[in-house]
């Protein structure tokens, strides 16, 4: 299995595992459609230091002329199960997306304790209308994330089990920046005392039928 290390300076972030194959299209502007397959993901520690794991398949990021434009990406999440994650996408406008699979018992942490958090109730404007609600999503079960740091833009850490990690002992599932340890919940919302300041961002996004997940169209927003 082909492994990549994304780093934030000269701290290496990532090592990512394949568990299930999921098919991911990007719309080119000019021919049609690319496939490739990309790999749901779960979080292990070690040293401290949490990686995650995906695959790395070569044809993973689309053209650049499709990047520059934006182009849309199509992902089937039929596959995708309660507690795991897809991602990180390196797919729509150069940024990572995650797509995250939201169990009850995820949905119920979500706000235990909303005043650990900088802005529970994002009023700040870092996603769409529709995803200005308590889950920040379409479907209170699937959340789609850009996956950035706010701060840095470094790309945060999953640790998706609710339980208690070295950099919090209240831990309830989430993600971690080890660039500079801000910390932010199951939504994406940042933990007071973080160096962001702000949530991770939610992408432009709909739905086609159930199971096909379009990143960068909405309702306002067309390829």
């Amino acid at each position: 299995m082909s492994r990549i290390s994304l780093s934030c300076g000269d701290n290496s972030i990532y090592k990512r595992v394949l568990k299930e194959k999921f098919t991911v299209t990007d719309d080119s502007t000019n021919a049609g459609r690319r496939r490739f397959l990309v790999g749901s993901t779960s979080a292990v520690g070690a040293a401290g230091v949490v990686g995650a794991a995906v695959p790395f398949i070569g044809s993973w990021s689309p053209s650049a002329k499709a990047r520059a434009a934006g182009a849309p990406v199509r992902i089937d999440i039929s596959r995708l199960q309660d507690g795991e994650m897809l991602g990180p996408i390196p797919a729509w406008r150069g940024r990572p997306i995650f797509v995250i699979k939201r169990s009850e018992e995820i949905l119920s942490a979500l706000n235990e304790d909303p005043g650990r958090l900088t802005d529970p109730n994002s009023e700040q404007l870092e996603q769409p209308d529709y995803a200005q609600n308590e889950t920040r999503s379409r479907t209170p079960d699937v959340m789609v994330l850009v996956g950035l740091c706010p701060h840095l833009f470094c790309s945060p850490t999953p640790h998706i089990e609710l339980k208690p990690e070295p950099f919090d002992t209240e831990w309830r599932g989430g993600f971690f920046c080890p660039c500079h340890g801000s910390r932010f919940d199951l939504a994406g919302r940042v933990y007071s005392g973080s160096p962001s300041s702000r949530n991770m961002e939610v992408p432009p996004y709909s739905f086609e039928g159930d199971n096909v997940l379009v990143i960068g169209i909405d309702e306002e927003t067309t390829a």
